[in-house]
């Protein structure tokens, strides 16, 4: 079965549990699977229209995948890894000094 990896950030409705071996033969499949096990999951991950949030990030194996590949199959050893990526912030000003002390 593949392995969902929830970050710290997901796992209130998991609980705290960060590993979850799911059923799910494609990316969008597992992640649902998450959500039917723990209610709640699946609204930090999908906006409204069933797409991940702008801030997911989604690995299997360690390789990164292109935001709309929820479809792409996975099969029992794989790992699905979200990362939860943080924004935000200003960079520095134009003309500024960032980084001079």
């Amino acid at each position: 079965m593949p392995t969902v990896e929830v970050p710290p950030p997901y796992q209130g409705p998991t609980r705290g549990v960060g590993s979850i071996e799911v059923e799910g033969e494609t990316i969008r499949e597992c992640l649902d699977a998450v959500e039917q096990r723990f209610p709640g999951f699946a609204p930090q991950v999908f906006d409204g229209d069933g797409q991940l949030h702008r801030f997911v990030r989604v690995f299997v194996n360690g390789e990164p995948m292109e935001r709309g590949a929820l479809d792409t199959p996975v099969s029992g050893g794989d790992s699905v890894e979200l990362l939860a990526a943080i924004g935000g912030g200003r960079g520095p000003e134009p003309g500024g000094t960032a980084g001079v002390l």
